[in-house]
């Protein structure tokens, strides 16, 4: 029996107070909804298809180009039994349906696959429930006498009794195809909401003696939905916990596991060292016995083995090589390649650079569209000018050349093998190897003048 997926993604989220759709707020830097396709698609179902309906052309555009995902809009919103039934005239009869929500974004796949295989193996209706010690804004699973379950209570259509119940609907359910046809095809929205309920199926599946199951989540944030941003927030929190406990075990050292944010995908080798407050975005990878210091931001980059990065740093889009010293409150922006034992210090910015092995930029300078060759030390305050108002030109330095100090190197530019230039200097022209280049105003020292605090008033 092949799997198809339903995601229910056409909530307005009021309570985000937002022009986005609620589905589109972010954890951990991608949208909610990405975070539950990608769980999706881990369990290779056949089609995925997605209900939207508030603002549903901003959460299609953001997928567009995605050619595996089948779109079904809900015109009106009358609730998750109506939402899913917009969706059955485009599923086969014969496949096994799960339906998930949009907004809720922590569900696991060994859970869901769980619940597949529990609808599959008793060919009934499956669900994922929850203990919460807060239970409050979930329906409440009721079971009889013998602990099976025989209906779902929306809290709002709850009494005192059932709300006091600890065990939760997630709204996450499976069943074959033909049952949520015949069963939705019969809902009533006679409840307090006037909607349809996709957890009057339970009812339906009970009145017709088919078998109705439970999963419990192991983790009760896999339960937890997302109305407004203080439960958005909290759940980042519970992301980020778990990844870092995934990276601690993996051998990764993390000076305070509360205060590092994953937001893409880390891989990081043996023995590294990650200090507080930093952030990772995009793909990143890390070499062995990388240390990163407090404060930095380091997206879709690879730091080789024995990297330092100090404090306050920003790393985005380069590439750097082995035993490499970044920072202090460096910036290499995207295009940066820098060799084996190469030095960007405190104040230095890189953009578009390649930078050979053991060179040195210590301090305060500028390299934009630039290739520097090996063991070349770049004085403080030297700046490649780069961009002429109009277009960007490229500077091309040798190995071994020495830039002194407050250097201003205007593109394009060539400067050979083992020059020199002297600081203060601004050069314009090809400078051959092994030359002294020397581009300074003549200095003069004027005699007998005053300055203006002695002047006569």
């Amino acid at each position: 029996m092949s799997l198809e997926i339903v995601i229910l993604a056409a909530g307005q989220g009021k309570r985000m107070l937002s022009d986005k759709p609620k589905v589109m707020h972010e954890l951990a830097g991608k949208p909610m909804l990405t975070h539950v396709l990608n769980t999706a698609r881990q369990l290779n179902p056949s089609r995925v298809h997605v209900v939207v309906g508030d603002r549903a052309s901003l959460v299609k555009a953001h997928y567009d180009g995605d050619p595996d995902l089948s779109w079904v809009e809900q015109a009106e919103r009358l609730g998750t039994g109506h939402a899913t039934t917009q969706a059955l005239p485009v599923i086969s009869d014969d496949s096994m349906v799960l339906v998930m929500f949009g907004d809720v974004p922590l569900m696991t796949k060994e859970t869901l696959g769980r619940c597949v295989e529990m609808a599959l193996g008793k060919g009934g209706v499956a669900l994922v429930t929850a203990d919460l010690v807060e239970p409050s804004g979930y329906g409440r699973i009721i079971r009889g006498k013998d602990e099976r379950i025989i209906a779902i209570v929306e809290e709002r259509d709850a009494n005192e009794t059932q709300r006091s119940i600890t065990e939760v609907n997630t709204g996450v359910m499976a069943a074959p195809a033909c049952l949520f046809k015949r069963f939705l095809a019969g809902l009533s929205d006679d409840n307090s909401q006037s909607e349809y309920y996709l957890t009057d199926v339970v009812v339906a599946a009970v009145h017709e003696d088919v078998p109705v199951s439970a999963v419990k989540a192991e983790l009760p944030e896999e339960a937890v939905g997302v109305n407004d941003r203080m439960q958005l927030a909290r759940l980042e929190r519970h992301y980020q916990r778990r990844r870092c406990e995934e990276l601690m075990l993996e051998g990764v050292s993390l000076m305070d596991p509360s205060r590092v944010d994953l937001r893409g995908a880390l891989r990081a080798g043996t023995d590294c060292v990650i200090d507080i407050n930093v952030v990772f975005e995009g793909d990143v990878v890390l070499g062995d016995r990388v240390r990163i210091g407090p404060n930095c931001f380091v997206r879709d980059c690879t730091l080789g083995d024995g990297v330092i990065v100090e404090a306050n740093t920003v790393i985005d889009g380069a590439h750097v090589g082995r035993e490499a010293m970044i920072g202090p409150f460096a910036r290499l922006r995207p295009g940066t390649e820098l060799g084996d034992d190469v030095k960007i210090g405190n104040f230095v910015e890189t953009k578009k650079a390649r930078v050979g092995a053991g060179t040195k930029a210590s301090h305060l300078a500028y390299l934009g569209d630039a290739t520097l060759g090996e063991d070349c030390n770049v004085g403080a305050g030297t700046i490649t000018c780069n961009y002429d108002g109009v277009e960007k030109h490229e500077t091309h330095i040798g190995s071994g050349v020495f830039i002194g100090t407050n250097a201003t190197l205007v593109a394009p530019l060539l400067v050979e093998d083992d020059a020199y230039i002297g600081a203060g200097s601004t050069i314009t022209a090809k400078v051959e190897k092994e030359d002294l280049a020397v581009g300074r105003g003549k200095q003069r020292n004027i005699k007998g003048w005053t300055p203006p605090s002695k002047r006569k008033r």
